[in-house]
């Protein structure tokens, strides 16, 4: 079993509403692939390879500022921008029984306030991630149009629910991570790059880099690999989605195993997790 790959040309960033002949093929593609596996490639979606690794370029400039500069945009539970900001290397373990992940990650989540961006060490970080953002929720609003229509359900039901992407109502999130070098001697038993788990939101749209290391979860409870495919983004759906249709699609699980990342520099994995307002 492989993932599947959707060709989304149709329906990529630029382009308006398809037939409906076309649309009815994406839904249903679409639609079969969240129902046996959760997740799907979306061939041309209108982002080139070119655009994504020169945004990985510019924040792995982030990731390798001093820890006392990036300490300054941590995250903090406590501020009106509880999603947004860095996370410190080995702080976060998305599967709680395990060690923490072997990686940073930025988190960006609202345009409200420039002092939660690196502005003054990194300008072009900034513009970088919120025109990424902007882009991701123009595709996102495709997605969900394909979505309404697999789903049979009213026009604009998931759009509507989705319009406060960006602002502090909202804690939708871009999330930039990079893999840093480590020592084999360093890790912990089980130890992993990005620990097993599901999605919380209504759907992620992921990128990789070349080296991959990502691996998925579907119903028969073998993994598999998903692999970086040239110009495509990967969809998965997440826990919303799931209890939204009643458990027709799944919120598959994945991880990112230290065993296929090999100890290499990796900052991979660009990521927006869209949720319930």
């Amino acid at each position: 079993m492989s993932v599947p790959v959707v060709d989304f040309g149709s329906f990529a960033l630029g382009q308006a509403v398809p037939s409906a002949h076309e649309m009815k093929r994406l839904s249903t593609e679409i639609g079969r692939a969240f129902s046996e596996l959760g997740f799907v490639y979306l061939k041309n979606p209108g982002i080139k390879d070119e655009q994504v690794f020169r945004a990985m370029d510019i924040c792995r400039k982030f990731f390798l500022l001093p820890k006392d500069i990036k300490q300054q945009y941590a995250r903090s539970v406590v501020s009106d921008v509880p999603y947004h900001g860095w996370f410190d290397f080995q702080t976060e373990s998305l599967d709680p029984t395990l060690a923490c992940d072997l990686k940073e990650v930025f988190n960006y989540s609202t345009f409200s306030s420039s002092d939660v961006h690196p502005v003054k060490e990194l300008p072009e970080f900034t513009s970088c991630i919120e025109s990424f953002f902007r882009t991701f929720q123009e595709l996102s609003m495709h997605v969900m149009k394909v979505i309404e229509l697999s789903l049979g359900i009213e026009t604009d039901f998931f759009v509507s629910k989705h319009q406060r992407m960006g602002s502090l109502l909202n804690p939708s999130a871009l999330r930039a991570a990079y893999y840093p070098p480590v020592e084999k001697s360093s890790l912990m038993e089980n130890q992993t790059r990005c620990g097993e788990h599901s999605d919380y939101g209504t759907f992620t749209l992921l990128f990789q880099d070349k080296n991959g290391g990502l691996e998925v979860m579907p119903r028969s409870g073998q993994y598999i690999d998903a692999p970086y495919i040239p110009n495509a983004v990967l969809l998965n759906g997440a826990n919303l989605l799931q209890r939204w249709t009643s458990d027709r699609w799944i919120a598959a699980v994945s991880e990112a195993s230290i065993i296929w990342i090999k100890a290499l520099e990796n900052y991979n994995n660009f990521s927006k997790t869209f949720h319930k307002l």
